[in-house]
C-alpha cells in the first residue's frame, strides 16, 4: 500500500493548520476590538466582519479556474503570501475605515489559499489513499477551530493588547507560508488540457452541480445553528455561557469521526460515510431543538460534529471523483461555495424566522432542511454521483 503520511502531505497539513490557527485566532476578539478601539456599534461590527465572508464567497470560484489554469503551487504561494500580509494590513488600519477596507480585501486571498491548499493536497496524495487523506486533511482545520479561539481569549485576558494578537496572526500565516513553500510538486504531473477562457464550466463543475445543491442544505443547518447557538442559549435555555464549549466538543465530534472513519475512506466507501453523516447530524439537529436542556444542548454538539465530520470529505470526495484532473480546482472551490451558500442562507433566513416567530421554530425548520437534504440524497443525489464518477471506487 502507498504511503499516505508523505513528507509533502504533512507540510500541506501543517500549512493548513497554520491557516486556519491565524483565522481563528482574531474571530472571538474582532468584535471587541472593534468596540473598544473604534466604539462600532452591533450592527457596524457586523457589517464589518460580514464583507470578509462575502468576498471569499466571491472570490472562490475565480480561485477554482486559476488552480486549474495556472500552475498549482504557483497560485498556493501567491495567495498564502497575501493572506498573510493583510494581517499586517489591520496593525497599520487607524481609522474603522481603513480596517473595514482590510478586512473585506482580506477574505480575497483566504478564498483563494484555502482552494489552492486542498487541491494540492489532492496533488500529494498517493491516488490509492486519495480518499482517506482529504478525509484526515480537515482534522488540521479541526484541531485550528478547537484550539486558536480558545488561545486567543486567553492571551486577551492576559495582556488587553490588540496588537500583539494581530502580530501573532502574522506570524503563523508566515509559518504557514514558508511551510508550504518548501513543497515539491511532481514535475511529470499532468498539465491541464483546456485553453484558460472564460466559461461557466470553469468556475462552476457542472459535472458535480446536484451534490453541490445537496451540501447547501447542510451548510444552511450550520449556518443557522452556529450563529444563533449563543442567543438561543441564553433566552431559552438561561445559559450565560457555553457556547465556546459547545464548539469544542462539536470539534472534538468531528475528530473522532476523521480517525473513526478512514477506514471507509480508506476503503472508497464514499456514499456509505456520507449516508452515515446524514444521519447523525439530522439526530443531532433533532435533538438540540426537541431537548431544550443541558443534555440536548451539548449532546447534540458532539453528534453535529461526528455527523458532518462524515459528511464534508464524503461529499468533497464525491466532487471530486466527478471531476477530471485539470478540474480539482473547480470541484473543490465548488463544494466550498455550495457550503458558504448555505451558511449564508442560514444566517439571513434563519434571522427573519426567528424575528417572526421565535428562535426555536427557525431551529426547527433546521431539522425540517437537514431532512430534506437526507432525503435528497437517497432520493437523488446518491445514483446522480454514482452514474458520473470518473473512478473505480465509491
Amino acid at each position: 500500500m502507498e504511503r499516505l503520511w508523505n513528507q509533502n502531505y504533512c507540510k500541506v497539513m501543517t500549512a493548513n493548520f497554520a491557516l486556519f490557527f491565524a483565522f481563528y485566532l482574531l474571530t472571538p476578539i474582532l468584535p471587541i476590538y472593534l468596540h473598544e478601539t473604534f466604539g462600532a456599534t452591533k450592527e457596524v461590527i457586523g457589517l464589518v466582519l460580514s464583507g470578509y465572508t462575502i468576498v471569499a464567497l466571491l472570490f472562490r470560484p475565480f480561485s477554482g479556474f486559476l488552480v486549474d489554469s495556472f500552475p498549482r503551487k504557483t497560485v498556493l504561494i501567491i495567495a498564502y503570501t497575501a493572506f498573510a500580509i493583510f494581517f499586517a494590513g489591520y496593525l497599520a488600519a487607524s481609522t474603522l475605515l481603513l480596517f473595514t477596507i482590510a478586512r473585506t480585501l482580506h477574505g480575497g486571498p483566504f478564498g483563494a489559499v484555502t482552494v489552492a491548499n486542498s487541491t494540492v493536497a489532492i496533488d500529494v496524495l498517493p491516488s490509492s489513499r486519495r480518499n482517506e487523506g482529504i478525509g484526515y486533511y480537515g482534522l488540521s482545520n479541526n484541531l485550528a477551530m478547537a484550539i486558536s479561539p480558545t488561545f486567543a481569549i486567553f492571551i486577551y485576558t492576559q495582556t488587553h493588547n490588540f496588537q500583539l494578537l494581530f502580530w501573532l496572526a502574522f506570524a503563523i500565516a508566515t509559518f504557514g507560508l514558508v511551510v508550504d513553500s518548501t513543497i515539491k510538486m511532481d514535475s511529470t504531473a499532468k498539465k491541464t488540457e483546456r485553453t484558460v477562457k472564460l466559461s461557466l464550466d470553469r468556475f462552476f463543475l457542472k459535472r458535480g452541480w446536484l451534490i453541490g445543491v445537496n451540501m447547501i442544505f447542510f451548510g444552511f443547518c450550520f449556518g443557522v445553528l452556529s450563529n444563533y447557538l449563543a442567543i438561543y442559549g441564553k433566552q431559552v435555555l438561561g445559559m450565560t455561557g457555553g457556547t465556546g464549549a459547545w464548539f469544542m466538543l462539536c470539534a472534538v465530534g468531528l475528530m473522532l469521526s476523521r480517525l473513526q472513519g478512514g477506514k471507509a475512506l480508506r476503503q472508497g466507501k464514499l456514499t456509505h460515510n456520507a449516508s452515515e453523516g446524514m444521519v447523525i447530524s439530522l439526530v443531532g439537529y433533532t435533538i438540540f431543538i426537541a431537548c431544550p436542556n443541558l443534555f440536548g444542548y451539548y449532546g447534540s454538539a458532539l453528534l453535529i460534529g461526528i455527523g458532518n465530520g462524515h459528511l464534508w470529505p464524503a461529499f468533497q470526495n464525491m466532487m471530486i471523483h466527478v471531476a477530471y484532473h485539470n478540474e480539482r480546482g473547480t470541484a473543490n472551490s465548488t463544494i466550498l461555495v455550495a457550503w458558504d451558500t448555505g451558511m449564508g442562507l442560514g444566517v439571513l433566513i434563519g434571522g427573519v424566522l426567528a424575528e417572526l416567530h421565535s428562535y426555536a421554530f427557525a431551529f426547527w425548520t433546521v431539522a425540517v432542511v437537514n431532512l430534506i437534504g437526507v432525503v435528497l440524497y437517497f432520493v437523488k443525489t446518491r445514483q446522480f454521483f454514482l452514474t458520473r464518477r470518473l473512478t473505480e471506487k465509491s
